[in-house]
């Protein structure tokens, strides 16, 4: 009698959240519209275009995005974290090389990342060769970065087993004075890397779901190539 009734319980949550998923609108709101036939040679000034605006629209934390990896047997993971920049070397992002994705990157060099903004139904995938900058480079981006990021920085240890939440107060608590009292301290494993693309999509949202998507891909002589999706 218990297990039935723990079944019925079990499809009546099931349901619910079936019900839940069915419900939840998507751009509800007046979109954009997007002219492919105005986008640059060159992806990059769209990117950043395109950035902007769904920060003017009010789109939160605009610059964070999807990064995928895989490891050494094609295991793929994803995480989200945020944009450092994206000029004309690529897109760049930071971690401890020692971490899962640092690890990743080590032995498979290559990676994609997906940007979403709801706001304006928008989303940019971004798909290349990551390369590591030089320990030089990556120390001045943490040095750009706020103290919180520097004492997040200096904890270390990320993907690591963690004993206890304790265990993580004390060595966060410890980072935060240092990087209160040393404001350049150095984080060894702090890698910046840096993404070149070669394939680079842009889509558009449409409410009558006739949705925009351009693909720009790279060339053997080092330009773009164009090409309209299917939705």
């Amino acid at each position: 009698m218990s297990s039935h009734s723990d079944d019925n319980r079990h499809d009546n949550r099931q349901e619910s959240f079936r019900e839940l998923l069915r419900s939840l609108r998507v751009w509800d709101t007046e979109l954009p519209r997007f002219d492919p036939g105005s986008a640059p040679a060159d992806p990059l000034p769209l990117f950043q275009q395109w950035l902007r605006a769904a920060a003017e629209a009010g789109a939160s934390e605009p610059h964070t995005m999807s990064l995928a990896t895989a490891d050494t047997d094609g295991r793929p993971s994803v995480r989200t974290l945020m944009l450092h920049d994206a000029d004309e070397r690529g897109w760049h992002f930071a971690t401890h090389r020692t971490s899962h994705k640092g690890q990743d990157l080590a032995v498979r060099p290559q990676a994609a990342l997906g940007f979403y903004w709801a706001a304006v139904g928008r989303q940019v995938r971004v798909r290349g060769t990551v390369t590591a900058a030089s320990a030089a480079e990556s120390r001045a981006d943490l040095a750009k970065r706020s103290t919180g990021a520097l004492a997040a920085a200096l904890v270390g240890h990320q993907s690591e087993a963690l004993a206890s939440l304790s265990d993580l107060a004390r060595a966060s608590d410890a980072a935060w004075e240092r990087a209160r009292r040393e404001p350049d301290a150095p984080a060894d494993s702090w890698t910046l890397y840096v993404l070149e693309a070669e394939e680079v999509e842009f889509f558009q949202g449409d409410e009558q779901r006739r949705h925009v998507r351009l693909a720009y891909r790279r060339t053997e002589d080092g330009s773009w190539a164009r090409e309209l999706l299917w939705p």
